[in-house]
């Protein structure tokens, strides 16, 4: 767990969604979640009782039922990853609601949709599988998701013979060559304490009440050299 002093994200173990179903990862005779250095950090913020009681009450080992239907229901999230040295890198992934799959309790799923050709990501996850999930839902109930877990990037021909009911897109940029699988290890809450709520912006022409519209499309919008980096260089 990598977020915050105890409680992550600053948010009381009230906050969040109760634990419904499954174990958490808090046992009596379990070792205490967590790492060493959010360990040593509690003993000095006096946080350490508040820890366990987030530990044993918000934090389990796979995805519930209410934490899958999250996640059918969101289009985007962010993607940390690290390679074998360390270096860390976070990324963004939007597609379609439900685009992150929960193929079970233990196992997650994403398309990894046409990018800039880098492939900071997954090259990552080839040298270290360990990754951290967050989905925030700015739109509705204005709380957060974290899922850490390893991952691997399987070949979509393989991914659909194991899962054979995978949606099949056509939209251009979005047919993958390969998936990204998620083994969860852990999954918590991150309370809406200090998530913004946002209004859904429409496509094209002007915006009606609470629908500003987006802006028209081109290469600002799509990225490009938008902080003139290819444009300064000598």
């Amino acid at each position: 767990m990598s977020d915050g002093l105890a409680a992550p994200d600053g948010c009381a173990v009230t906050d969040g969604p109760a634990v419904t179903d499954g174990t958490a990862l808090a046992e009596p005779s379990a070792p205490r979640p967590g790492s060493a250095g959010e360990h040593a950090l509690q003993k000095r913020f006096g946080t350490v009782e508040r820890a366990d009681r987030f530990y044993a009450e918000q934090t389990l080992a796979h995805v519930n039922s209410a934490m899958r239907e999250f996640l059918a229901r969101q289009e985007m999230f962010f993607l940390a990853t690290a390679d074998a040295s360390g270096a860390c890198d976070n990324s963004f992934r939007a597609g379609p609601p439900g685009f992150l799959r929960a193929l079970d309790e233990r196992t997650l799923a994403y398309p990894e949709y046409r990018g800039n050709g880098v492939l900071a990501s997954l090259g990552n996850i080839e040298e270290n599988p360990r990754v951290g999930i967050l989905l925030v839902d700015f739109f509705r109930d204005r709380v957060g998701l974290h899922v850490n877990g390893r991952a691997r990037v399987v070949e979509d021909a393989e991914m659909r013979t194991a899962h054979p009911g995978l949606p099949v897109e056509v939209a251009p940029g979005r047919r993958t060559p390969v998936w990204v699988e998620i083994t969860v290890e852990e999954a918590y809450v991150h309370c809406g304490k200090y998530i913004p709520l946002l209004i859904r912006a429409r496509e094209g022409g002007a915006g009606g009440a609470g629908e500003p519209a987006l802006p028209a499309a081109g290469s600002r919008r799509k990225g490009g050299d938008y902080f003139g980096t290819a444009a300064g260089r000598p």
